[in-house]
C-alpha cells in the first residue's frame, strides 16, 4: 500500500496485522521507521525482470527507423480512459520533430482498435509484446506516470513523465496525495530529475520543449545519464525475488 503517498493511518492498520513487510522502494524503509514499524528492503523485482535478458536494440531500430532517424517511445498507460487522454498529448507533438519516429508500447491488456481511435492514418507505428525491446531501442521517452517510468529509465531512457486527468479528480488527489511528486524516478531520488508535466503544465510548448533539450542538449543528456546511475545505486543489485523468499523462509524456521 503507498501510505506514503496519502492516507498515511494505514501504517497503523498495517503494524497491527502484518507480521513482517518487505519494501520494494528504497525510501519505504525510513518512511516505515520514523513511524515506528522495522521493514526490509530488499530491492525491486524490476532489476530481477531486466537483468541478464537480452533485449533487440539494433533489430528493433533496422525495422522501425531510417538510419538517421531518431526513436520516441510514447508509453500513454495500460488503461483506456489513460490512453484516449494521454496519447493526444503526446502526439500533439509529433509533427515538430521530423526526423524522429514516433512509436507507441501497446499494452498487453488493450486491443489496436484502442489505439486506432487516437492514431487515426497518422505513420504511427503500435508495438504489442515488445516494451522492453522498443525502450532498449529508444532516444527518448514521453511516459505516463506508473510503474514505466522506473522501468524507462532502467533502460538510461531520457524521459518526459506526462500526467492529466479531469479536474475533479485532480483536486482530490491534490487534498490527498502527500508527496512532491508522481514519477517513481523523482520520488527515490527525492528531487525532479525528469520532468513532471501534470495537468495545466502538460501542453505541446513545454513538451516539445524538454523532448528537445533530453534529444538535443548535451548538458541535459549527461545529467540524465549521472542521475539514472544514482538510481541503480539506491536500488541496489538484481535479485529481489530470491532475497525475499529466502528471508521468508528463515522466519518460517525460526
Amino acid at each position: 500500500p503507498t501510505v506514503w503517498a496519502w492516507k498515511k493511518s494505514r501504517i497503523h492498520k498495517i503494524k497491527a496485522r502484518v507480521d513482517k513487510l518487505f519494501a520494494i522502494l528504497p525510501f519505504e524503509k525510513p518512511f516505515y521507521a520514523a513511524e515506528g514499524y522495522e521493514v526490509e528492503y530488499c530491492g525491486h523485482p524490476l532489476l530481477d525482470e531486466i537483468a541478464g535478458r537480452h533485449f533487440h536494440r539494433e533489430e528493433t531500430r533496422r525495422q522501425l527507423l531510417d538510419p538517421d532517424e531518431r526513436l520516441i517511445a510514447l508509453l500513454p498507460g495500460s488503461r483506456k480512459q489513460e490512453i484516449s487522454r494521454m496519447l493526444p498529448q503526446m502526439l500533439a507533438i509529433k509533427n515538430r520533430f521530423p526526423r524522429s519516429r514516433f512509436v507507441v508500447a501497446g499494452a498487453p491488456t488493450m486491443t489496436p482498435e484502442v489505439y486506432a481511435e487516437v492514431i487515426g492514418n497518422a505513420d504511427v507505428p503500435v508495438l504489442f509484446g515488445h516494451t522492453y525491446d522498443l525502450l532498449a531501442a529508444a532516444d527518448a521517452a514521453l511516459v505516463t506516470s506508473g510503474t514505466a517510468t522506473l522501468e524507462t529509465a532502467l533502460f538510461g531512457v531520457p524521459q518526459v513523465v506526462c500526467y492529466a486527468a479531469n479536474g475533479f479528480s485532480v483536486w482530490i488527489a491534490r487534498k490527498l496525495i502527500q508527496v512532491r511528486f508522481i514519477g517513481l524516478v523523482n520520488l527515490i531520488l527525492d528531487r525532479e530529475v525528469v520532468r513532471e508535466l501534470i495537468q495545466n503544465d502538460l501542453h505541446p510548448e513545454a513538451l516539445a520543449a524538454e523532448l528537445r533539450r533530453l534529444l538535443d542538449d548535451p548538458k541535459r543528456k549527461a545529467q540524465v545519464k549521472a542521475d539514472y546511475a544514482e538510481l541503480h545505486q539506491k536500488l541496489g543489485e538484481p535479485g529481489a525475488s530470491a532475497r525475499v523468499a529466502k528471508r521468508i523462509l528463515e522466519l518460517m524456521e525460526r
